[in-house]
């Protein structure tokens, strides 16, 4: 009874279709402001898988144990890029989450490569100061992403309104339990 009664409060579009004669809207995705939000969240995240992809790069020959960090890290970021394309609010904090720790591996990299921008040091493909202004960069593109995913957090991207279809004849409630009045 009480299972019958928790599934039947819960109104969930994702696991279950919607009712015959309803439709489900999301009116906070409408709002310029929350497309603005998730556009930026998209560009951010794409922008981060693309600077890590470039270090990779660059500094392939040289990154010894960071290689499956840093290749998990772009497949993450471009999954969650495309999870916020697609309106998934739970990506956002997953993101805010990952962008801290990237700016904690961010700021302990960053001088490493700086440091092995002198002679008697292995060079990487390419140069290691580069390598390092890029490195050091993530940390304000992170700091965006975490400010931006908390902003979209809170715009209630997941809100659904239920309204019935005005098309749709009287007979398509008629298994509707009443309304109290």
């Amino acid at each position: 009874m009480v299972i019958v009664a928790m599934s039947s409060a819960m109104s969930s579009t994702a696991g279950s279709k919607a009712q015959p004669g309803v439709i489900v809207t999301h009116p906070n995705r409408d709002k310029p402001v929350v497309q603005a939000t998730r556009a930026t969240v998209v560009l951010l995240l794409l922008a981060t898988a693309a600077l890590i992809l470039i270090i990779t790069i660059g500094g392939w020959s040289l990154l010894e144990g960071a290689l499956p960090i840093q290749l998990g890290y772009i497949a993450v970021y471009l999954l969650l890029a495309f999870l916020a394309a697609r309106w998934n609010r739970g990506a956002l904090p997953v993101a805010a989450a990952l962008s801290v720790l990237l700016i904690i591996f961010a700021l302990v990299a960053g001088p490493a490569w700086f440091a092995r921008d002198k002679t008697g040091f292995a060079q990487p493909t390419l140069n290691a100061g580069l390598l390092g202004l890029l490195t050091l960069l993530i940390v304000p593109v992170q700091m965006l992403l975490v400010t931006f995913t908390m902003r979209g957090f809170s715009q209630g991207w997941n809100v659904e309104l239920e309204r019935r279809d005005p098309t749709a004849g009287v007979g398509a409630y008629a298994d509707a339990p009443p309304h109290p009045a």
